[in-house]
């Protein structure tokens, strides 16, 4: 068994001694809020000399706790990282070799597969999730009015409230639990047309699950013998960019700058609840984005009125570089993270899972979590590498890994969306690999495969040996799930 759990001997005269005594005894509650497709630069905090959008709730949460500014989603699309976050497990190891799911896709994670929610059960907590799900569920023989299975009531979380995937996804429902309170009897769609329910609306989603956070944080606040662990997985500012008539024109900048300022509103009611219920010593909170701004916030628009979506990084949500999958990472934790401090470590999203079980002081399986590593000391204030590379993944399946300062990328073009694309990239005969400096190099202009051939070889070899291995941390191979492609 491998295991992440801190000896008891340490526990008594070590990790104890900076905690309260209520987490001490029974682990803290912990929320995990995670935007979809807010871009690094999005959040003022991050970005303060090219962001022009006011977030001042996140920028708070920042100034409360601990920011990361060399943080990463896995992918740089959606549902690929949310596997990643609940499994601590390298999407690409899954069926998902590119794209994301759709609305009414087969689920993705194994039913034996550890998520970070049943792990916490296991531990005592309670658990839910409220929000975009995006990783497929099992309709059963009469799709709406079947129970739901293979979702989140069956990867740990005690209740369920939120849609099966994005918000420009058919079905367009309420889904809680395992069931449609109300089954689609009509179609909709915005960008795609789809089973509905006639009472279903898109800017009414971003204010109900919020509403629905802040009830069962209240709900839950007398429950000091059961903590809570809350995934609360936001639908923006996402498409579709539909602001409440309150806050549009508030940004000056247009429709996706006021959903940014939305949702950040949205956060700070959230946080609300928290430090209201007495619980905010006693309660950790996660802030971060599942990867980076969306072409279709129009970010180029953005950047003439001095708003850079991806900061000074290149490209936007698909791509392999780092505007694709560098994202906003904040954890604030009273009494254990100093306020207002920074790390420029490397870290990923797919470390939640070991970080939380060093918190809670659990173990788990050997053959669960196999790419997380934990974040404990450095949130703790050691502020030392937890993993010696980083592996990520674009929308066309892509491949890129990171060491240090260099960044290699097994693409001719962005390996998305961004221009060049793939094709574009082969007919200007551009080369078959990239490779960057990053901290010399963020705008990934100068690609220097050609200087750094020993380097291009060693990072290669990285990557093999990950896919080989079946996993990143120390312990016996394991078995991806299909046959991994290096080069698409």
């Amino acid at each position: 068994m491998r295991s992440f759990v801190v000896r008891a001997a340490m526990f008594v005269f070590g990790f104890a001694v900076g905690l309260p005594a209520s987490q001490a005894a029974h682990g803290p509650n912990i929320v995990l809020i995670l935007c979809d497709d807010l871009g690094y630069g999005d959040v003022h905090a991050f970005n303060p000399d090219r962001g022009k959008i006011a977030t001042p709730c996140i920028d708070t949460l920042a100034t409360e706790g601990m920011m990361f500014t060399d943080a990463h989603a896995p992918s740089a699309v959606c549902s690929p990282t949310r596997y990643s976050i609940l499994t601590g497990r390298y999407n690409w190891r899954s069926r998902l070799q590119s794209g994301v799911l759709g609305g009414m896709a087969e689920p993705l994670i194994a039913p034996d597969r550890m998520t970070v929610a049943t792990f916490l059960k296991d531990q005592g907590y309670t658990t839910a999730c409220i929000g975009k799900w995006h990783l497929g569920l099992d309709f059963g023989p009469r799709k709406f009015t079947s129970p739901l299975t293979n979702g989140p009531l069956q990867h740990g979380f005690d209740h369920f409230f939120g849609i099966s995937a994005s918000l420009d996804m058919p079905p367009y429902a309420w889904i809680e639990d395992d069931r449609f309170p109300e089954s689609p009897t009509v179609r909709k769609g915005w960008t795609r047309v789809g089973p509905a329910t006639p009472s279903f609306k898109a800017d009414d989603v971003l204010p109900r699950l919020t509403k629905k956070a802040v009830e069962y944080i209240r709900t839950h606040s007398n429950s000091r013998d059961q903590p809570y662990f809350l995934y609360l997985s936001f639908t923006a500012p996402h498409t579709p960019i539909v602001p409440l008539p309150e806050w549009k024109g508030k940004s000056g900048l247009g429709d996706y700058a006021d959903f940014v300022m939305q949702t950040d509103a949205a956060v700070g009611e959230v946080l609300k609840a928290i430090d209201e219920s007495g619980q905010r010593e006693n309660t950790i909170v996660c802030f971060a984005s599942d990867n980076g701004c969306a072409p279709a916030a129009r970010p180029k628009e953005l950047e003439a009125t001095g708003h850079y979506p991806s900061a000074e990084f290149r490209g936007y949500k698909s791509d392999i570089w780092e505007g694709g999958h560098r994202i906003p990472l904040i954890v604030r934790w009273p009494g254990v993270i100093s306020p207002g401090s920074k790390s420029a470590q490397l870290v990923g999203l797919v470390d939640l899972f070991a970080t939380t079980v060093d918190i809670v002081q659990g173990e788990h399986p050997e053959s669960a979590a196999e790419d997380s590593f934990s974040m404990l000391r450095i949130l703790k204030g050691q502020d030392t590498p937890i993993r010696a590379y980083d592996i990520y993944h674009s929308i066309n399946g892509c491949f890129s890994v990171r060491e240090g300062d260099w960044k290699l990328e097994l693409c001719s073009g962005s390996g998305g969306w961004g221009s060049p694309r793939e094709n574009q990239a082969a007919a200007k005969h551009l080369p078959k690999v990239q490779l960057y400096d990053i901290a010399n190099d963020p705008e990934e202009k100068n690609n220097l495969e050609a200087e750094h051939p020993a380097v291009v070889t060693r990072l290669t070899q990285i990557l093999q040996k990950a896919i080989d291995d079946g996993r990143t941390t120390p312990g016996r191979p394991l078995k991806n799930d299909v046959a991994i492609e290096m080069y698409k």
